[in-house]
């Protein structure tokens, strides 16, 4: 029997916006790992974010944590705009959400304040 509903071939539509500092890690790796954890109120689509709190081993998630303006301005977000993953790569540290389709993918001029202040965060580390 044929599959009702076939998976497509070659490449999704699927995009993700990365943010780039040039700051090179060394060998504390570690220090630049963070991801936000939501606090969160409601269900499905109406479902919204209460409180945003960073969560990281290294002394980058405290700094972010202590910036409280920082997370009033990720808590407007939507719950998939909230979701923010900080991580080090090779001589730089990549700042980026999740995944979008071809129909939601963009940057807000909200978001890329949010991106642009923990990029400070992350050259003062």
């Amino acid at each position: 029997m044929q599959d009702p509903d076939p998976l497509p071939w070659g490449a999704l539509d699927r995009f993700q916006a990365h943010f780039i500092v040039k700051k090179d890690s060394g060998t504390a790796v570690g220090n630049f790992v963070a991801k936000t954890k939501l606090t969160t109120k409601g269900h499905f689509a109406a479902k919204t974010v209460q409180k945003v709190e960073w969560v990281g081993a290294g002394s980058l998630s405290s700094k972010l944590n202590a910036d409280d303006e920082l997370n009033e301005m990720i808590a407007k977000q939507s719950i998939k705009d909230a979701t923010i993953y900080v991580e080090p790569t090779d001589g730089a540290i990549r700042i980026r959400n999740k995944w979008n389709n071809h129909l939601a993918f963009g940057i807000t001029k909200e978001l890329f304040d949010i991106y642009d202040r923990i990029a400070g965060h992350i050259k003062s580390v």
